[in-house]
């Protein structure tokens, strides 16, 4: 495939997937004999899983690392799994957070006719009160 084809298919501009090959997020893509990148299925692999960690907040530095010692062998498969478990503990952590950000906001949406209305209405006839009285 082509790169306006990969960046068709999974909407990643042209410029991010050279960039990605560039820093090492993904590992150098074939190319023709004529110089051209010719995406291979397993290139293509490399893209839609970065593209899915990016998308989670993997920090682009462990994904790096994570390309590098891949292309190092089996001998670094601990490593790599080690890797993929603290990105995952992080990517938890940062969902719990959201989470509770949701829950907060569903809370305060549920209780706002019932709650904020009725104070801020209470606040903004004070306020016209003093208003008059001045």
């Amino acid at each position: 495939m082509t790169i306006a084809e990969v960046s068709k298919k999974y909407e990643i501009s042209p410029d991010t997937l050279r960039y990605y090959e560039r820093i090492g997020l993904i590992p150098p893509v074939p190319r023709s004999k004529s110089g051209v990148r010719d995406y291979t299925e397993e290139s293509c692999g490399w893209v839609a899983m970065m593209k899915c960690f990016r998308q989670a907040g993997v920090q682009i530095e462990a994904l790096i690392e994570y390309v590098a010692l891949f292309q190092q062998g089996d001998a670094t498969i601990p490593a790599r799994k080690a890797i993929l478990i603290e990105q995952r503990e992080q990517l938890i952590e940062r969902m719990r957070m959201m989470q509770e950000s949701l829950d907060r906001l569903n809370y305060k949406i549920q209780n706002y006719e019932n709650c904020v209305v009725p104070a801020e209405q209470r606040l903004q006839r004070a306020s016209s009160d003093r208003a008059e009285t001045a």
